[in-house]
């Protein structure tokens, strides 16, 4: 079942996020010694990421990743790296060796191979009852906003990166429909055996799309695709969904 959980304003919305984020480092911490963290991009990440500096006293042995990124530099100011750097990885003094940026300025397929690669060598949970079968990059927390399409990360209604399949890690992305056009993203694969997403909305516009990401599953709302079981929704009044979802 998703837990879904609403509050007054974008505030109350983002400050609960950021505790929720807290524990679930912490519970990694606990109980396997290393907390695998995906950040996202987009206005409620990003108050969050502000409150997150100071909600987690200890960030040793966190492991920072990204759910997507712009084929765009670090400093470009579209670049989703660019923004959680500024709002919590150098105020909270996280140590770059553990920030694993996804390197946009490389091109979509070339990013997408390097990241796919890297999180393979940091992030994989080998299977103890066969340790030679294939064993997913698996994280334990993944911050997501939602757009307005009903999309998570750069996986956008309908599109092709929806049935990359269960082996896909990372991918490029050449044609978004929101600009720019050429993208990197994790995989729905890899959405789907992450220990926990976060869903964050804010506002009246995100409204129809976490409803609809509470709604049956369907390709034309990738967010509805996510495993409920394992999917925390966080929203504000503006952007709940009717009465009976969740």
């Amino acid at each position: 079942m998703t837990r879904l959980t609403t509050f007054a304003d974008a505030e109350a919305t983002a400050a609960r996020a950021a505790v929720e984020i807290a524990r679930g480092i912490e519970l990694a911490r606990d109980q396997r010694g290393v907390a695998h963290l995906a950040l996202s991009g987009g206005s409620t990440p990003k108050r969050t990421y502000e409150l997150l500096v100071d909600a987690l006293a200890d960030w040793d042995g966190v492991e920072i990743w990204f759910a997507d990124e712009r084929c765009v530099g670090p400093e470009d100011e579209e670049s989703n790296y660019r923004m959680a750097a500024e709002t919590l990885l150098r105020p909270a003094k996280i140590d770059r060796a553990r920030i694993h940026r996804m390197i946009g300025e490389l091109g979509p397929e070339e990013g997408a191979l390097r990241y796919a690669d890297e999180l393979r060598e940091h992030a994989c949970d080998p299977s103890p009852s066969a340790p030679t079968a294939y064993a997913p990059p698996v994280l334990d927390l993944i911050a997501l906003g939602i757009g307005p399409d009903g999309h998570v990360a750069s996986l956008f209604p309908g599109a092709p990166t929806l049935d990359a399949g269960e082996r896909a890690i990372c991918l490029g992305v050449t044609n978004s429909p929101k600009p720019p056009p050429e993208r990197i993203t994790l995989s729905l694969a890899v959405l789907r055996v992450a220990r926990r997403c976060l869903l964050l909305a804010t506002g009246a516009g995100k409204a129809d799309a976490i409803a609809a990401a509470l709604a049956e599953p369907t390709k034309h709302v990738p967010a509805s695709l996510l495993v409920r079981e394992r999917l925390t929704v966080i929203v504000d009044d503006a952007a709940s969904p009717p009465p009976g979802l969740g």
